[in-house]
Formats: C-alpha cells, sequence, structure tokens
C-alpha cells in the first residue's frame, strides 16, 4: 500500500480524535449524566476517565481504518493497539510527572498533553505501518477488546486508587446513583 494513503488516514486520524476526544470531554453532562453515554464519556476529572477520551475515538478509526486501509496493510491492528497504548501510557507518564514536579495540575497542560499523545501514537503508527513489521492481529483484536472491557467494568466498579480518583471531589467512578 502506498504510504500516502496511510499517512493522509493517521492525519485524518489524529485529527477527528483531537476533535471527538475534546467532545467527550462534556458529553456525559450534557446528556444528562446518562448511563449509556458514561461508558464513552469521561464522568469524572480522573486519569482514567481522562484516557477513554482518546481510547475511543482512536478505537473507532481503528475500526473505520481497517476497513479502508486495514485490509492492504498486513500489521494495521498491531500498529494502531501499539499506538494508542503509547498514547495512552505518555497521558500517565506526564501527567504524574509534572503534577509531582510543580505540585498541582494545569489545565492547559493537561490539555496540549491529550494533544501531543493523540499525534504521538498516531505518529507511531504510521512508522509501524510502513516498516511492514509481523504480528499477530488477533492477539492485536483480543488486547484492545480487553482495554476496552477494562474501560466499561471500571466506570461502574471503579477500583479506590490513584488513576480513577477525580481530584476536584476526591471520589471515584460515577458519582451519582446509578
Amino acid at each position: 500500500m502506498e504510504n500516502t494513503k496511510i499517512i493522509n488516514y493517521q492525519i485524518a486520524s489524529a485529527i477527528f480524535a483531537c476533535i471527538a476526544g475534546t467532545l467527550l470531554h462534556f458529553t456525559y453532562k450534557f446528556f444528562g449524566e446518562n448511563n449509556f453515554v458514561a461508558l464513552f464519556s469521561a464522568v469524572n476529572e480522573s486519569v482514567w476517565e481522562h484516557l477513554k477520551l482518546l481510547f475511543f475515538p482512536m478505537v473507532l478509526t481503528t475500526i473505520i481504518g481497517y476497513f479502508y486501509i486495514g485490509k492492504n496493510v498486513p500489521n494495521f491492528l498491531c500498529s494502531k493497539l501499539i499506538g494508542i497504548i503509547t498514547s495512552m501510557l505518555f497521558i500517565i507518564i506526564f501527567f504524574y510527572t509534572y503534577t509531582e514536579i510543580i505540585g498541582k495540575s494545569i489545565v492547559l497542560i493537561d490539555i496540549a498533553s491529550f494533544f501531543v499523545a493523540v499525534i504521538l501514537g498516531e505518529y507511531l503508527s504510521y512508522k509501524l505501518m510502513i516498516n511492514n513489521f509481523e504480528c499477530n492481529n488477533i492477539l492485536a483484536t483480543i488486547i484492545l477488546s480487553v482495554i476496552l472491557i477494562g474501560f466499561i467494568i471500571f466506570t461502574y466498579f471503579t477500583p479506590k486508587i490513584e488513576i480513577f480518583r477525580d481530584p476536584v471531589t476526591n471520589q471515584y467512578g460515577i458519582t451519582k446513583n446509578i
């Protein structure tokens, strides 16, 4: 497959993920704290919930991209999985590192790091796709599914650990009765 088609798709994917992820930050409240919308929207200000803003748009573009270019790129799913995981790890590591150094979070830095994470993940996916490394797409699908199930379960049954804690309310998960 020609690199131009792949890079164009990756750019479109990054733009979509940035826009959709930004909008998903507000959809839970906008739709009256709807339990279905909670599955893919941030229900609070925790780092975990903000990872959903990245994960779901990137998975959606992975699904669409599979039918657009993925069937002609043997390592498409593995490349996208590695990009998504890299983006998520970047957000986690960057957030906890900078907040530990300066002692607080800054919204503009958080927003900028989200955009950097998306671009980093999509760029890495592109580089992996054009290198044609061998991988197991079934395993990639299983891992993406496990992450998806984790987001769904932990939205409603939230562990009481730091990544799930809302720094604004000091609560975990959905704070209303479901």
